[in-house]
């Protein structure tokens, strides 16, 4: 007797299967087309206060998000800026970072 294999629900083909789509966010409003655009122009707004208030970290998790979101749909080019942008926000958190702890360091 053969067994037949059940599909969890998140295995289910459909609208349900994109989790993704139904996320909303309230602390970030990254301007429409934003991520269309060359990869310094999405750093320098990702970076912004006004885009992300948490900081860059919060930026370079929403550029992840949206790499991650596009999948196989995302065209190759436009990842590649995606992925640089990335790397540019993740090189300022470093530096950033590396600012503070000399900082901390001098007794301030």
């Amino acid at each position: 007797m053969a067994k037949t294999r059940q599909t969890s629900k998140s295995h289910r083909k459909g609208s349900d299967r994109r989790w993704s789509r139904k996320v909303n966010t309230e602390s970030t409003f990254p301007e429409e087309g934003l991520f269309k655009q060359d990869a310094r122009t999405i750093a320098r707004s990702m970076a912004s206060k006004k885009v992300s208030p948490k900081g860059i970290g919060s930026g370079i998790k929403m550029v992840q998000f949206f790499i991650n979101r596009g999948g196989k749909n995302l065209p190759a080019k436009q990842k590649r800026e995606l992925e640089k942008a990335k790397k540019i926000l993740q090189e300022k958190n470093e530096k950033q970072k590396k600012s503070a702890r000399g900082y901390r360091r001098l007794g301030f």
